[in-house]
């Protein structure tokens, strides 16, 4: 299948293999896991509880969403502005240019067009109908962040990517052009030409694979984009880790942090924040105005799928996270952020049919590793 990537080979797995985090036979997380992130007593979930199992784990109806389109026809007027698009989907428009992080158009987290965890809705606006876009980043090749048809689709511009170590495999036998690809290992800064906006690819302790096969194959990465005014963090994927100090005194501080805080699950909490944790990392990075993501897009863990939302809305006071929860589709300004509105809740507050297909009938080995993003 096309959509499972390809192998890293000649020149470009000679610089992977030369990196620090290389070990041997794929990528390595370098520091130390914190205690208590991951729960001991708690089990994997099997497939049929993957399946079948928890509560409220998709929404019973459409969330609440904006054609973006009217917003991004005016620039900024603080120069920075950011507009959640699903999951860990984000166009972040930056003193001028347009930044799209991670993206999502297709139905499913899933090498399948036809099986696999699907999306809840549509994206806001379709990918044909997306402005000139400046940049591309891309974090790490889980299906949730890097998505075949959608970069088939982004292929045919002429738009630059900036990725980890190894990802760039994947991106060519899709149709980018080499020319057109930057690929970055840790504490590497990329400067787009002619823009002096920079990107640097920085610590997160996560994991890769499409298949399984290829676990770790390619790095995984948090990362830093710079103005000369501003500054955004994008996490990635990645559980707590100290490194997010390093990365306040290396290239805070922040204007903007985007952290993931859905997909947790008590059994993998090493390699994904959850909304405490998130906070947690928020405050080592120095804080700066929060814009959740990786949530209300897919069914990745067994909780509710408001359930990140509505703990972030309970502890956030209590950190004095600057928190912003825009809907999707809705173009916000961190230094015009307004408070938090629960748009969330009128979803399930309307008697709907749950849509029965939105997981899929999905059938896997058992020897699939967890989590599966």
């Amino acid at each position: 299948m096309k959509s499972l990537g390809k192998k890293s080979g000649g020149a470009r797995l000679d610089r992977m293999k030369a990196s620090p985090l290389w070990a041997g036979e794929g990528f390595r997380n370098a520091h130390p896991i914190i205690p208590g992130l991951r729960d001991p007593d708690a089990s994997m979930p099997t497939i049929s509880e993957f399946i079948c199992g928890g509560e409220r784990r998709v929404p019973q109806g459409p969330l609440p969403s904006l054609d973006p389109r009217e917003a991004w026809a005016k620039p900024p007027a603080s120069g920075l502005r950011a507009t959640w698009l699903g999951h860990s989907t984000v166009m972040i428009e930056i003193d001028g240019l347009r930044v799209l992080t991670d993206p999502v158009w297709g139905p499913r987290a899933s090498p399948s067009r036809l099986i696999g965890p699907k999306r809840f809705q549509p994206v806001p606006i379709s990918l044909r109908a997306m402005p000139p876009i400046d940049l591309v980043i891309v974090s790490h090749d889980h299906y949730d962040h890097l998505d075949y048809p959608t970069i088939r689709e982004l292929a045919k511009r002429d738009v630059p990517f900036v990725t980890s170590l190894g990802v760039g495999a994947h991106l060519e036998a899709w149709g980018v052009q080499p020319e057109r690809i930057v690929e970055l290992d840790w504490w590497e800064t990329h400067t787009v030409p002619n823009t002096g906006l920079t990107v640097t690819a920085a610590p997160s302790q996560h994991f890769s694979g499409r298949g399984l096969k290829d676990r770790n194959a390619t790095l995984w990465s948090s990362l830093v984009i710079r103005s000369q005014r501003h500054g955004v963090f994008f996490s990635g994927d990645t559980g707590l880790t100290t490194e997010y100090q390093s990365i306040r005194e290396r290239l805070g501080p922040f204007d903007l942090v985007m952290l993931e805080v859905g997909a947790f699950h008590p059994a993998w909490g090493d390699i994904h924040l959850g909304p405490e944790n998130a906070l947690k990392a928020l405050s080592l990075l120095g804080g700066g105005h929060f814009l959740p993501v990786h949530w209300g897009t897919f069914s990745l863990a067994m909780h509710a799928w408001d359930q990140p939302a509505e703990k972030l809305l309970e502890l956030s006071p209590k950190s004095g996270a600057l928190l912003m929860m825009p809907r999707l589709g809705e173009a916000v300004e961190p230094a015009y952020a307004e408070g938090v509105k629960a748009w969330w809740r009128v979803v399930d507050a309307i008697e709907q049919e749950p849509n029965s297909d939105t997981l899929g009938a999905i059938t896997l080995p058992k020897s699939v590793p967890w989590p599966i993003d």
